[in-house]
């Protein structure tokens, strides 16, 4: 759910994505369940405790130990001896989450796959009906919270598919595996705690308490953190239920939203055309210039009006100069925090688009461009660095150091320079060498 998930999530495994951790990309294989910017920032564990190997990781003894070695952390952040010893009476090892954690796949969905599931028709038709059926809740929370009910409702079918997939591992186990498993357990000790607090609290019981391998919980993924910022009781009965009650959901989605900074009456973004000889390394994310600015260099919104009103408007092209175009505000940025994924944040914003009656994206995408391999995106960075262009190590992960690169490369050799990375840039790399 929120900034304060896992890192690691699952949704996307874009190439062209923000840089998220092997977990995000794995977890978003496994469920639109998971893990979010928070490991990316709180959950960074000590560069010790990273190094861990995970000994003995499938021990239920030594699991068994980890957990008692946490009880006396546990109780000396708050948690009663009562919470701890009833939460942890059934917990067990789930070995399965520690062959998730440590896979990472070979190939990478490209965005426009990505899309065709995010924003599916069958979606769209669930999105509108729960807008419809809920209209009042929805109205409620906008009101409240300045955050629009399409966002909202976008939100919980990328999150859950509407609830019909929130997980169903206890995030106890959940939590108390990835603990034990060492390569997170700074992170996963401080989400185990609070959701011992929403235990504690009574908001929900810990055999009720079910979520994602990565310990993201109910319909809109709220790591436990989360919750603990944001989640309200929107139905009155003195719970915050984001499992079982939908005003709580809505509610609770907005103010995590707000309380990021939501920017009430202000869209997204747009999808724009561009202008013949273009320079496309303004779209690299960086470049905030105001909707007058983008204008000026012949920015113009698809629809052939004006440009709506955006804060510090970035270019997005998610396929490269070859695929559609999208100036974004600080409210694609406020997305952003809920998960730390390009392709997500575009999925939430075309899904929101398409359920209020908008169209869907106008320009074409390059399907005929084959995403690399994760041993092909390896390839390209030594190659890129061996020819001068630094991509920032070889890890097999696109991230701005890589797409920095290939505009570096792109640019020394004529070439539209909006860092897309694909098998031609691999194979002018190849043959540059």
């Amino acid at each position: 759910m929120m900034s304060r998930r896992i890192a690691n999530r699952a949704k996307v495994t874009f190439v062209q994505s923000a840089v998220l951790g092997a977990a995000v990309s794995l977890a978003m294989l496994s469920s639109s369940a998971n893990a979010r910017t928070a490991e990316s920032s709180g959950a960074s564990a000590s560069a010790s405790q990273q190094a861990q190997p995970a000994q003995a990781s499938n021990s239920a003894s030594g699991f068994q130990q980890w957990v008692n070695n946490f009880r006396p952390y546990a109780l000396s952040h708050g948690i009663s001896a009562a919470t701890f010893d009833r939460a942890f009476r059934n917990a067990h090892l789930q070995t399965s989450i520690l062959n998730l954690s440590r896979s990472q796949p070979e190939f990478v969905r490209p965005v426009w796959e990505y899309l065709d599931t995010a924003v599916s028709n069958t979606r769209v038709s669930k999105g509108r009906q729960l807008l419809a059926q809920h209209r009042a809740d929805f109205t409620k929370a906008q009101q409240r919270y300045g955050v629009p009910p399409e966002i909202i409702v976008a939100i919980w079918g990328m999150e859950s598919n509407y609830g019909a997939n929130f997980g169903n591992y206890p995030t106890i186990d959940a939590l108390a595996t990835i603990g034990y498993n060492g390569r997170r357990e700074a992170w996963a000790k401080s989400e185990l705690v609070e959701a011992l607090k929403i235990i504690q609290n009574g908001d929900i019981n810990h055999d009720q308490m079910r979520g994602s391998w990565a310990g993201a919980m109910g319909n809109t993924q709220f790591m436990p953190s989360s919750f603990n910022s944001y989640a309200v009781d929107g139905d009155g009965d003195g719970r915050r239920d984001i499992w079982g009650s939908i005003p709580d959901v809505i509610a609770s989605t907005a103010n995590y939203l707000k309380g990021n900074g939501w920017h009430a009456g202000e869209p997204w973004g747009v999808e724009v055309t561009l202008p013949r000889g273009f320079n496309y390394s303004l779209a690299d994310g960086k470049q905030q210039r105001s909707v007058s600015a983008w204008q000026q260099l012949g920015v113009r919104s698809v629809s052939g009006g004006s440009l709506p009103s955006l804060e510090g408007a970035t270019l997005l092209l998610p396929a490269g100069a070859n695929g559609p175009a999208f100036l974004t505000g600080h409210n694609f940025r406020t997305i952003l925090r809920y998960n730390n994924s390009t392709s997500y944040a575009l999925g939430v914003s075309l899904l929101a688009q398409r359920v209020s009656g908008q169209a869907g994206v106008q320009a074409n995408w390059p399907r005929n461009q084959k995403p690399l391999s994760r041993t092909q995106i390896k390839q390209l960075q030594q190659q890129l660095s061996a020819q001068g262009y630094d991509a920032g190590g070889a890890d097999g992960i696109v991230g701005p150091g890589t797409r920095d690169a290939v505009r570096k490369f792109q640019r020394a050799h004529g070439q539209p320079a909006d860092g897309f990375i694909s098998q031609d840039v691999k194979q002018r790399v190849d043959a540059a060498h």
